[in-house]
């Protein structure tokens, strides 16, 4: 018998090629999901659906303290909920912008019927996006009191005040970025 023809040696053999099917199969996969995941209307869903995420916790935030029974376990998670939603629309808008918006999508705007949508809209919306973060994490922290230190501190309304706030701030940057779609749509 051949050495190439031993039983063994076929079987070494054939999982040398399945092995390196699995891999081209795994990178090429994988090359996908990042060129899927890079790609600009998936990176805008995340954008807006982490948004709204933070949106829906932030209200279910006001809901809670309004309710005025401190559950410091609900309010910590929906906290954070609302501190992670913002912070990946933030990742993902922000990685969307600097691979996307300033290539394609503002030359279309400012060329287009609406260039205020970018002048205006835009740079606001960039603006008021910087303090949603901290004003977030603000709303966590308070949620890390203890219930008397809480009504001791006569906090409830200026923490309902302020989750309120934050959920408006994100419905008016979702607004904000509604215009700037449309005007880049409207070109």
């Amino acid at each position: 018998m051949l050495p190439g023809n031993r039983p063994s040696a076929q079987l070494a053999y054939g999982r040398k090629r399945v092995l390196c099917r699995f891999a081209v199969l795994r990178y090429t996969l994988g090359m996908d999901i990042f060129s899927i995941m890079g790609s600009k209307p998936v990176l805008i869903g995340l954008h807006l659906g982490f948004a709204i995420i933070g949106i829906d916790a932030f209200l279910w935030l006001f809901g809670e303290i309004k309710n005025a029974s401190w559950h410091t376990k609900r309010l910590r998670i929906t906290a954070l909920i609302g501190v992670a939603g913002f912070a990946l629309s933030w990742l993902f808008g922000g990685y969307y912008y600097v691979k996307f918006y300033g290539e394609l999508v503002k030359p279309v705007i400012k060329g287009g019927l609406a260039p205020w949508a970018h002048n205006i809209i835009m740079e606001t919306k960039e603006h008021i996006f910087l303090f949603i973060i901290p004003l977030a994490l603000t709303a966590l922290f308070i949620t890390f009191l203890k219930a008397d230190e809480f009504g001791n501190a006569g906090l409830r309304g200026r923490a309902l005040a302020l989750s309120g706030f934050i959920a408006l701030l994100g419905l008016a940057i979702g607004l904000m970025g509604f215009v700037i779609s449309a005007a880049a749509r409207w070109g």
